[in-house]
C-alpha cells in the first residue's frame, strides 16, 4: 500500500490554492468541479508524482467543527517535513506567512507553526539527524 492523498479542511478553496502555491510553494495538481463541488488537491515541486493534499471545503458541519476544534486547541492540521525550516520560514514570511511559533528546537527535531489563513495551523518540521 502507498499513501497517495491526504486532505486538509479549508474555508475558501480559492484562497486555500493562493496560499498553499503563492506561500507554501506547492503546485497545483489537480482541479476538477461538478456543481458545486471542487476537487482540488496540491503537491511538492520536488516529488509532483509523490502524495497529495486536497484542499477540501469545509461545507460538511463536523469538518467545520473538528478543524475548529484543532485550530482552537493550537493543534496543526498538517505536518511538511523540510530540510532547513529556518530557510523556508524566512521565504514564507517575506511572502506574508503569519507564523504563531518561529523555528523552535524541540526534542529531535526544528519545528515552526504558521496559520494557512483558511483556518488551520500548518507545522513545519527539520529532523535533526545525530551522528553516532
Amino acid at each position: 500500500m502507498k499513501i497517495k492523498l491526504t486532505s486538509v479542511y479549508v474555508d475558501d478553496q480559492e484562497k486555500a490554492l493562493r496560499f498553499y502555491t503563492e506561500v507554501l510553494g506547492f503546485v497545483k495538481k489537480a482541479d476538477f468541479s461538478q456543481g458545486s463541488f471542487r476537487w482540488l488537491t496540491v503537491a511538492s515541486p520536488e516529488e509532483p508524482n509523490g502524495a497529495e493534499l486536497q484542499l477540501a471545503l469545509n461545507g460538511n458541519p463536523a469538518a467545520k467543527a473538528y478543524q475548529q476544534a484543532l485550530f482552537q486547541q493550537s493543534q496543526p492540521a498538517a505536518m511538511f517535513f523540510t530540510g532547513d525550516v529556518r530557510g523556508d520560514y524566512e521565504k514564507m514570511k517575506a511572502r506574508g506567512a503569519q507564523f504563531t511559533m518561529p523555528p523552535t528546537d524541540v526534542t529531535a527535531s526544528t519545528i515552526a507553526v504558521l496559520n494557512d489563513t483558511c483556518g488551520n495551523l500548518i507545522q513545519l518540521t527539520q529532523l535533526v539527524h545525530y551522528q553516532h
